[in-house]
């Protein structure tokens, strides 16, 4: 290996757990002894053991859905014996928040001013869903929300605005269909030929995570069967299935270990555990979907990524060992674009785990289990190979990404933090007048039965609107080529119908 810098920020150990869904009763421990469980994994895979944990400076978290403590990392470190080491965590919710975490601490480490850094993070909602329907007691600890890290990353904010939730757009899986819809339009594709590409990607995807030992769901589908409604696979939000979906329905850990290279060679670490992290970013697009001047990119990926080759001296080719954030096959489109990476090469499939619909899709933390598949790649591959991660939270709202590799960096690691145009584009209140539908859903039912459609329309004036329908022949419009485009009437109780 050529010569490092003593105080570049190595990522030595990384440790995964998935309990499946066979799992006893009796089996189910608490989400913060999955954490443990994963960061002595991690410390054992990078050969020290409770040595290297007993270096630890900060123990890092990402906050648990399933057991929404104000300070996870407290209680991991209650239970691993590390009194006293400074707790850290992101936003209770964020998927971005893994990524910002080791680039905020890969930077005090690279800046001498911290050796090891733990990092971890789990989910558990399969262990609530099961402990309701067995009616069981998990007996955990009762979290306390209101208890607060020695350092927060991030503060918590909702992630849309009143008039979003005025037409129920309300979560992730009504964000996501609306900015794959943009995508489709901006693209000229027809429905059916947006469907087989994402279907298609998405396959590639389960391909992935049929060979992963820690997947949820490792089993490989065909395009076709992932694009068409099934008993299986119901309709979700249009133009997603069930399958086209993330999984949050696991039970799933994943740690970090991250020092420096000078502690890395004190502790005798064998350098095929080395993964350098290379370069960090990190940057927010406009918070509010509904306010966002376009819907089919992200500015904020696309500075972070020109951060992130500007560093590194490196471009979209020299990536080889790629996960890209894939909650919804929009996410990816969304990085791919941006980063310049394309969505349909075999030997790169922009994902090492195979995404969160089948490798599974763990609230908060599914980039640690990411950034440790980049990693365990990374050593399996050809000398100085580089890997990119990217994290995101809420809808494509923030993001941060890194790149990895098993040479040394040629600059000492820094994170960026770009500035990315706020320019909003401005949301009406409702009222009567003709709009260009620009994106649209449909949410259906369980039983696969149309519920609502929620429609963003621009007026002549440039502004938004945004509208919802429950009427039947109106849904049936949304679905279909040509709906996009075209003309509709707005009224003032923000509903629409299609313009004759």
């Amino acid at each position: 290996m050529a010569s490092f810098d003593p105080d570049a920020p190595v990522l030595v150990g990384v440790g995964e757990l998935t309990r499946g869904p066979k799992t006893e009763p009796s089996e189910l421990t608490e989400p913060a002894e999955m954490m443990a469980s994963v960061l002595r994994l991690a410390a054992e895979d990078a050969g020290p053991g409770e040595r290297l944990l007993r270096r630890a400076g900060v123990l890092a978290a990402a906050p648990t859905i399933a057991w929404g403590d104000g300070d996870p990392a407290r209680r991991v470190g209650d239970l691993l014996g590390l009194d006293g080491v400074p707790s850290m965590r992101s936003s209770m919710q964020g998927g971005n928040g893994p990524q910002l975490l080791v680039n905020r601490l890969a930077e005090r480490i690279q800046a001498g001013e911290l050796d090891v850094a733990l990092i971890c993070g789990a989910e558990a909602v399969r262990s609530i869903t099961t402990a309701r329907k067995s009616g069981i007691e998990l007996g955990w600890p009762a979290p306390e929300p209101e208890r607060a890290a020695d350092e927060v990353l991030e503060i918590s904010r909702a992630g849309g605005s009143e008039s979003e939730a005025a037409v129920a757009m309300i979560a992730p899986l009504m964000a996501y269909p609306l900015i794959e819809n943009a995508i489709r339009e901006a693209s000229g594709r027809t429905v059916a030929e947006q469907q087989m590409r994402i279907a298609s990607l998405w396959s590639r995807f389960s391909k992935v995570a049929a060979g992963n030992p820690y997947a949820w769901t490792p089993q490989r589908y065909s395009a076709s069967e992932l694009a068409e409604p099934s008993a299986e696979n119901r309709r979700v939000s249009f133009p997603y299935t069930k399958l086209l979906n993330a999984n949050i329905q696991v039970d799933q850990a994943a740690g970090l270990i991250l020092c420096s290279a000078a502690v890395a060679t004190g502790l005798g670490i064998d350098r095929d555990r080395w993964v350098f992290v290379h370069a960090g970013a990190q940057a927010t697009d406009v918070w509010n979907l509904s306010e966002r001047p376009s819907l089919d990119r992200s500015l904020a990926i696309e500075a972070c990524g020109q951060a992130l080759y500007e560093h590194t001296d490196a471009g979209p080719d020299d990536l080889r060992r790629i996960d890209l954030y894939s909650c919804f096959p929009a996410a990816v489109e969304l990085a791919a674009d941006a980063l310049g990476l394309p969505i349909d090469d075999p030997s790169r499939p922009l994902t090492e785990t195979g995404g969160l619909t089948f490798f599974g899709g763990p609230g908060n933390n599914y980039a640690t289990h990411g950034i440790a598949a980049v990693c365990r790649a990374l050593r399996e591959g050809e000398p100085g190979e580089l890997g990119l991660a990217t994290a995101l939270g809420w809808y494509a709202t923030k993001h941060a990404l890194g790149i990895y590799g098993t040479a040394p960096p040629a600059k000492p690691f820094a994170t960026h933090s770009p500035e990315v145009d706020q320019t909003i584009r401005l949301v009406a209140e409702p009222a009567e007048a003709d709009a260009r539908a620009e994106t649209c859903t449909v949410i259906y039912q369980r039983d696969g039965s149309p519920s609502y459609g929620i429609l963003f329309a621009l007026l002549d004036d440039g502004r938004r609107a945004l509208a919802q329908s429950t009427d039947p022949s109106t849904m049936e419009a949304m679905t279909t080529d040509g709906f996009l485009g075209s003309t509709v009437r707005l009224d003032a109780e923000r509903g629409f119908r299609p313009s004759p």
